[in-house]
């Protein structure tokens, strides 16, 4: 069999975040680069590996009162095992499912009447709405508070660097903090406190965390459960609109063929880019490779997704059949692997499902405006904001 025979996207390269992440990408020093899946693979996966990022800074505070994303070994494993019900596919199902299809149908009947929505806007929307349910974050109106993050999140950006700007930047953003405190965080405390829900925030506290502990634990979930989102949601958007046949396959497709055409976008175009990764002691990967205690990884997650040994030919293309056919995960490594596996994997990508399905099914919908990729520092991650859509108005 040939070269072209064996692939039919020869010298196609589908990414549109590549050339942005090249040139701002900024990993912490002093970490190994990680590029080849497996080893990658191997070190997310084994117990001898712990998290990587901010360890000195929560290495003398008490594991009980750490968000659970930086900790490790039987506190990690026993704090995801107390939040796992609110992630999985019967809650996805029986409850959230439900706050898709009402927010989704929401920001379609208001992209109708209008005939142009932003489509970082309306993401956003759904995201927050999805992760507050998860949360607790339901004692506030869910569209303010949408607002309040994108705000904040924008504030977050303007902090960035030194000088005068960034100065305010930072006051801004503990302002705008402070508001969704005060405005959204504290409101659902004060209603858990009288009314025990199944959500994170009545979890938290029932086990008598402090507010400010709560809020450190709302700000985590609204990063990695809205900003993220938000961005792949667009991309994905962005990358069918591109492209009529992978449209027509999304629509036309089973949730399995949706689902394989959501993880190949999201393979070549992860929307965070590094993951870091301590040896706690000494190990042996599957392929022999010694590892030392001490040892510190950054696992690239976009080169590692590009691995030909783990992708076969044309990694550069987006091919809804790879996954399948190199007998690999069909998430590769954007959500991560092993114990830190992203817990809200599937919900991130149902939401997706429904949004974009819903989206490509409005009549004479069209991308009026591509969006503009910006870099969000705190995660070595693209955003994309400015992207309007637009169809006949009713």
């Amino acid at each position: 069999m040939t070269e072209a025979a064996a692939c039919p996207f020869i010298g196609r390269d589908d990414r549109k975040s590549a050339a942005l992440a090249d040139a701002e990408a900024n990993p912490d020093p002093g970490f190994a680069p990680v590029v080849d899946f497996a080893f990658a693979r191997d070190l997310m996966r084994s117990p001898a590996v712990v998290q990587g990022m901010q360890h000195e800074f929560f290495a003398e505070k008490d594991p009980n009162r750490v968000p659970v994303i930086f900790l490790d070994g039987e506190i990690h494993k026993k704090r995801r095992s107390q939040l796992a019900r609110y992630f999985t596919p019967r809650a996805i199902k029986d409850r959230h499912r439900q706050v898709m299809d009402r927010t989704t149908a929401e920001l379609m009947a208001q992209l109708r009447r209008s005939g142009r929505g932003q489509l970082d806007v309306m993401t956003l929307r759904l995201a927050s709405d999805v992760a507050a349910e998860i949360v607790g974050l339901t004692a506030s109106d869910a569209s303010a508070m949408s607002e309040r993050l994108r705000k904040l999140f924008r504030a977050s950006g303007k902090a960035r660097g030194n000088g005068l700007a960034a100065r305010l930047g930072k006051i801004e953003h503990a302002l705008r903090t402070l508001w969704f405190f005060n405005r959204d965080v504290k409101p659902a405390i004060r209603d858990r406190r009288k009314h025990d829900r199944d959500d994170v925030i009545s979890f938290l506290v029932r086990e008598g965390y402090s507010d400010q502990e709560i809020l450190v634990e709302c700000m985590t979930y609204a990063t990695a459960g809205m900003i993220t989102t938000r961005e792949f949601i667009v991309m994905v958007a962005w990358q069918l609109f591109g492209s009529e046949s992978l449209r027509r396959q999304f629509l036309e497709g089973d949730e399995d063929a949706r689902f394989a055409i959501l993880d190949e976008i999201l393979r070549i175009d992860p929307v965070a880019a590094y993951l870091y990764r301590r040896a706690d002691e000494d190990m042996v990967t599957s392929e022999g490779r010694q590892v030392k205690a001490g040892e510190r990884f950054l696992i690239d997650i976009r080169k590692s997704n590009l691995d030909e040994a783990a992708t076969g030919q044309c990694p550069l293309a987006i091919d809804p059949e790879r996954s399948r056919r190199e007998k690999m995960p069909g998430n590769w490594l954007s959500f991560g692997d092993g114990p830190h596996r992203c817990p809200g994997a599937q919900v991130a990508l149902h939401e997706t499902c429904v949004f974009i399905d819903a989206l490509m099914r409005v009549p004479g919908i069209r991308l009026a405006r591509a969006p503009d990729v910006g870099w969000i520092e705190e995660i070595n991650g693209y955003e994309l904001h400015g992207a309007w859509v637009e169809c006949p108005a009713e």
